[in-house]
This record gives C-alpha cells, structure tokens and sequence, in this order.
C-alpha cells in the first residue's frame, strides 16, 4: 500500500500561515482593550455616546473587559457614573463606611446637618464639646456671636471677658473706647498721650504738629526742624544736600560724600 506524502508548501506559504495566527493573537487580545474604552462592538446595558464614537455603559454598569456589569450599589447610595473608585455616593445624611456600605450620619441633640451633608454643626446657642452640643451659658452683659470656637459670647460694649464674665473698662479721662477684639481696650483722644494708665495733654515744642502714630512723645517736626532734647531745632542744611523724604533728615547730593558734617565730591 502506497501512502500518499503531503505535498511541501512553499516557504512563504508557511510564512503567511504564521503571520495569521499572529494576527489572531494580537486580534484577541486587543479586542477587550478597545471594548474597555467603549471603541469595540457595544454590548448589553451600554448605550452609544451623546458626542464622538464609541459606547458607554448605562448607569449603573460599569465596563469590564467587554461587557458592562451590574455595579454593586448599597442601599442609600447612588450610581455615579464614573469609570473610578467606587463608581457610587452615599446619599446626603450618610457616610461610606470601607466602601461597602452607607451609614446613616449621626446627628447629636441640638445639631443639624450641614449643607454639604457630610457633618454637622450645633445650633445657634450651643456649642460643640467632642460629639455632642451643650448650651453656652452667657454671663451678664454678653452677647451670642457666630464663631464655633471659643466661648461662643462676646462682651457688650464698654466691657471685656474677665474669667467668665463681663467686667466694665476702666476708661481714663481724654480717652475712647477702641471696640478692638485684640490688644488696647481703649485708646487717647487726639491732642493727648498714653502715660501708663492715664491719658497726658501733648505739650507741642515751636515748629512741631500732632502725630497719632501710637510710639513716639505724640508730635512730629515740621520739615526742615529735627527734635532736639524735645523741641524742634532748624536743620543747617549744609552745601550740596537736600531734606530726605521726612524732611527732618538730610544727604548728601549724588557724588558727594559726607565728611565732618560736610558734603565732599567722592573720589
């Protein structure tokens, strides 16, 4: 019995066999690619897109490998729609807990929940202790405030937080109130100078006017005076200077140089 050989194929015949089971491959492989990126046939569940090419799944499905499944939504949460994390919120009032579930934000007695929905604040006249909200106990002489930190009350006007309570301000005579949550209580009027607790009439040397600035003995000279021993002296303005901004200082002329109270030509 003669057995028939199978005829030899040509080289690039078997070249070309290679190269498609190749491309099959690289077919296979590639198609769960594209279909994860919503470019591939559309699947159940998936919808075409409102602009460009392509699918996306339906909300509620997310796409894997080339199929869009089902998301495992927790009661009290909602499909969001996008491709990472969860893929789902919780609703308003509730909080993920290990991304499985959502409980329900607890709210203690005399709170409420914050727009957001994500924690809670006290009501007006309560204040914040760990979780829980206590009633501020304003003391005399106070009002609520909106700040959460602290004691939640301000002192009214003309008074200061003293351990707890509001204690009136000594105000000294030729003084005001300054209303200042921070620093001086109370400030001089125009005209007069802090002395320690009391408020001293300024005393103005010639060629002298009244600077508020809070250091200083409360004036200032004129331009073209310099104080001196507490009154107000004439500067000698020597050649080639000029009055600084101030006026109650003064330098030497561009490529001059100070020498013994003298403005030389600089070498």
């Amino acid at each position: 019995m003669r057995h028939h050989k199978e005829p030899a194929r040509h080289p690039l015949a078997r070249l070309i066999s290679r190269m498609a089971v190749v491309a099959g491959v690289i077919a296979s492989m590639a198609f769960p690619i594209l279909a994860q990126d919503g470019t591939g046939p559309m699947p159940q569940n998936a919808q075409a897109r409102s602009y460009g090419g392509g699918w996306v799944c339906d909300l509620g499905f997310r796409v894997e490998g080339a199929e869009c499944l089902a998301l495992d939504v927790p009661e009290h949460a909602y499909p969001t729609g996008r491709s990472h994390g969860t893929g789902w919120e919780c609703y308003r009032g509730y909080e993920e807990v290990n991304e499985i579930f959502c409980n329900p934000i607890p709210v203690p007695a005399n709170a409420f929940l914050r727009s957001s929905g994500y924690n809670w604040q006290c009501k007006r006249g309560f204040r914040q202790e760990d979780e829980a909200c206590v009633a501020i106990v304003l003391p005399e002489r106070a009002y609520l405030t909106e700040d959460s930190s602290g004691t939640g009350w301000t002192c009214d006007r003309g008074y200061e937080a003293v351990a707890g309570t509001c204690t009136p301000i000594a105000v000294p005579e030729n003084a005001y109130l300054t209303n200042a949550d921070y620093g001086e209580a109370w400030a001089c009027e125009r005209g007069f100078v802090k002395i320690d607790d009391r408020c001293d009439a300024i005393i103005l040397p010639a060629n002298a006017y009244l600077d508020p600035a809070s250091y200083g003995p409360g004036w200032s000279c004129e331009r073209g005076y310099e104080p001196l021993s507490g009154a107000c002296v004439a500067i000698d303005l020597p050649e080639n200077a000029y009055l600084n901004r101030s006026g109650n200082r003064w330098s030497c002329n561009r490529g001059f140089q100070l020498s013994e109270g003298s403005c030389i030509l600089g070498r």
